[in-house]
């Protein structure tokens, strides 16, 4: 009975079972398919629009000019903002030096009984003498114009800084010009020399050759474009810029800096920042040991005041006079030490002369070599490397050369436009050091 009654419900929960298994089957590929569907419509709908973004944003970007680029750099570094505030700070210096002292008001009781206490008021007015208000005034502003020299030595050098990032990104921009070139040359060559081994004209040894060189200069390429990246990144750092507004630029690594005569950069030296800065300081010096040669002449207090005794119910007016007596201390130790950085003060301007005369003159020598350098490789070594190149590669075409004369011919051109292209750099970064010393663009670039 009981396997009969088994045999019969066997058949339904096998079919029940197997309706089960087939529906999530179902649901298991419908759910797949529209996994794939929803996958696929979100891998195309990004590109697209990355691709959209992209050429919105190349569309849209604008070259940046050097100009333009100083001018974001005066308003966006954090250093030049810095700088400002202190200036700005310096303002409560002046306004606290020209302040007068307060007066003081006393009060004062004597006998604690009612009959016989006698109570007093009194004004305490302290006079400054030994003009120490306008010598304490004069040290606060020769502050401030130390602090105005700090800001203008600031931008100076900001302004050179902006110069050298911004010619080392158009010099990297042109290196990465020259490794696409050369990646394009080597492809041309090694796929000629495919050619020439597929018909039987050169070794294969030719070819593995070529691949190797076309490899080498693939890196090269890639080097090129990190350089790049790495000097846009120190452009717009410079500017206080994280991510980067602008990926052209609108100058040309080509257009060299005249080179001044020496003796008109020399004459500049006085005006230069570093010696303004330094002048301020020994008259700021100056001041202060003025304030401190003050304070030797004692201060008066002068009072004025009533008393009240009720003992015998009379207001008694009161007058007095007080003068510290200089016995022991004169103010001779800070007046001493404020001689003394006086003397130092005056000292350290006569070495920063010395020493921009020394820098001004190494910035120009090093801006005339490389001048003179840029000038050689543009009149014969560049011609004659290109020259040389194309007449190799030529003959090799008509079979009148073997490959490594290529090679040879092709590696001593692009070290040649290397090396003229880092001769532009470091002419520029020469040109940024000369204005930096100088406080301004002597040499328009």
């Amino acid at each position: 009975m009981f396997k009969g009654i088994y045999l019969q419900r066997k058949p339904d929960a096998w079919r029940g079972h197997k309706k089960v298994r087939l529906a999530a089957s179902a649901a298991a590929i419908l759910l797949a398919a529209s996994s794939s569907a929803f996958s696929q419509g979100v891998s195309q709908r990004p590109v697209g629009g990355e691709e959209a973004l992209q050429t919105a944003v190349t569309a849209s970007a604008t070259p940046l000019s050097l100009t333009k680029a100083i001018e974001l750099a005066l308003e966006g570094n954090p250093e030049v903002a810095a700088a400002t505030r202190q200036l700005e700070a310096t303002e409560g210096q002046v306004l606290q030096g020209r302040a007068r002292p307060n007066p003081e008001l006393a009060y004062s009781l004597e006998d604690a009984r009612s009959k016989t206490r006698t109570q007093s008021w009194q004004l305490n007015l302290p006079v400054e003498l030994g003009g120490k208000r306008a010598a304490r005034t004069k040290a606060a502003e020769k502050s401030r114009e130390q602090a105005q020299a700090q800001l203008n030595e600031l931008k100076a050098t900001l302004r050179a800084n902006v110069a050298a990032a911004y010619f080392d990104v158009l010099t990297a921009q042109e290196r990465l010009v020259l490794a696409k070139d050369s990646v394009a040359l080597a492809k041309s060559s090694t796929d000629t020399v495919a050619k020439r081994v597929a018909a039987g004209k050169v070794s294969p040894v030719e070819e593995s050759k070529a691949r190797v060189e076309e490899a080498g200069i693939r890196v090269e390429l890639a080097q090129a474009a990190s350089e790049q990246r790495k000097a846009l990144s120190r452009l717009f750092a410079l500017l206080g810029r994280i991510e980067a507004p602008f990926t052209l630029l609108g100058g040309k690594a080509e257009n060299l800096p005249p080179v001044p005569k020496l003796a008109d950069l020399q004459s500049l030296i006085s005006s230069s920042p570093a010696i303004v800065l330094a002048r301020i300081e020994v008259d700021r010096r100056k001041a202060l040991t003025d304030l401190e040669q003050s304070k030797r002449v004692p201060d008066v207090t002068v009072s004025v005041g009533m008393q009240r005794s009720n003992e015998t119910q009379r207001n008694v007016l009161l007058f007095g006079v007080s003068v510290p007596l200089p016995v022991f201390d004169r103010n001779q130790g800070n007046l001493l030490e404020a001689l003394k950085l006086e003397d130092k003060a005056r000292d350290e301007l006569q070495g920063a002369t010395v020493r921009l005369h020394s820098e001004v003159a190494q910035a120009w020598e090093r801006l005339t070599t490389i001048a003179a350098e840029i000038q050689s490789l543009q009149q014969d070594v560049l011609p004659g490397a290109k020259s040389a190149y194309d007449a190799a590669t030529i003959g090799f075409e008509n079979g009148k050369f073997n490959f490594l004369e290529v090679l040879d011919a092709q590696r001593t051109y692009f070290t040649a436009k290397s090396q003229y292209l880092k001769a532009l750099g470091e002419a520029h970064r020469a040109a940024a050091d000369v204005d930096r010393l100088l406080g301004g663009p002597h040499a328009p670039a």
